[in-house]
């Protein structure tokens, strides 16, 4: 009698332990289905070049190809020769600027600083890897502010050359990336002059380097949207990254049916125990 109840005891466990195998990944799924839909949205994209159609898990979807901004080659203030294919991976904020400006700009380079420092703060932005950030100021002016002078600039307001690029070089390619590339001409409300660009709007720039977002660099709290809407963009993922849990898809009825088969197997020695106990 007492080996049979042990018996039937141990088949009672082991049943349970099949049921709970089987539902935990589904009331999982139930949890993080439900706290995704309470999530807070990701920074949108702004412009696309052109719509294609894909064939994903046998369907035929529409997928759309987002404009990533076009490359390009300046001097930086330490006279260095740069572009963005320096900055693979990387969220990028961007904004426009010139050294002798007497009024928004000093404001606006002041805010950016303060970002990067808080950049560097263990107290701070604890998701955001500085490693993954790059400012790019371009100088608007760049036939006055040459590289001694953009170095200068930098040294007076404390930028870090490594995190954050004052950038000059010819007129026109700094006017059309401005203007064809980060759009301000249709991001700013009240419209940029494209004979000289002045304005304290900052473009952030996904790790594709497609436009996520325009800000007031002199709104505290624009600035403080702009800080976390580049923690969404760093922890956001590639659009190309293949779950591992794909890999086992094909198995899956396999997987499936192996669970089943334990089920059934548990019952039926479940009842086979029970049919065993002597009538008392």
């Amino acid at each position: 009698m007492v080996f049979l109840s042990k018996r039937n005891d141990v088949s009672k466990k082991a049943l349970t332990a099949v049921l709970l195998a089987i539902m935990l990944p589904v009331i999982s799924y139930l949890i993080v289905k439900k706290a995704s839909d309470r999530s807070i949205g990701m920074p949108r994209r702004y412009y696309y070049d052109s719509v294609i159609s894909v064939i994903r898990d046998g369907k035929t979807i529409d997928d759309t190809l987002w404009h990533s901004v076009e490359d390009f080659k300046f001097q930086n203030q330490l006279g260095r020769t740069v572009s963005l294919a320096d900055l693979p991976g990387k969220v990028i904020v961007a904004d426009f600027f010139f050294t002798r400006c007497p009024s928004i700009c000093p404001k606006l380079t002041a805010n950016i600083r303060k970002l990067q420092d808080a950049l560097s703060s263990k107290d701070q932005f604890k998701q955001l890897n500085p490693a993954f950030i790059q400012f790019l100021s371009f100088s608007v002016d760049p036939e006055r502010d040459s590289v001694p002078v953009l170095k200068a600039y930098g040294n007076k307001f404390g930028i870090n050359p490594d995190l954050w690029w004052l950038l000059t070089g010819h007129k026109k390619q700094i006017y059309d990336f401005s203007m064809n590339e980060l759009k301000l001409g249709l991001a700013d409300g009240e419209g940029v002059d494209s004979n000289f660009i002045h304005t304290q709007k900052l473009v952030l720039l996904d790790k594709e380097h497609v436009v996520r977002g325009y800000y007031n660099g002199l709104d505290s709290v624009d600035m403080s949207k702009m800080a976390n809407d580049m923690v969404f963009i760093m922890l956001e993922k590639d659009k190309n990254y293949v779950s591992p849990l794909n890999e086992i898809k094909p198995i899956l009825p396999i997987i499936i049916f192996m669970l089943v088969a334990t089920v059934g197997l548990v019952i039926y020695l479940s009842r086979k125990t029970q049919s065993l106990k002597p009538n008392v």
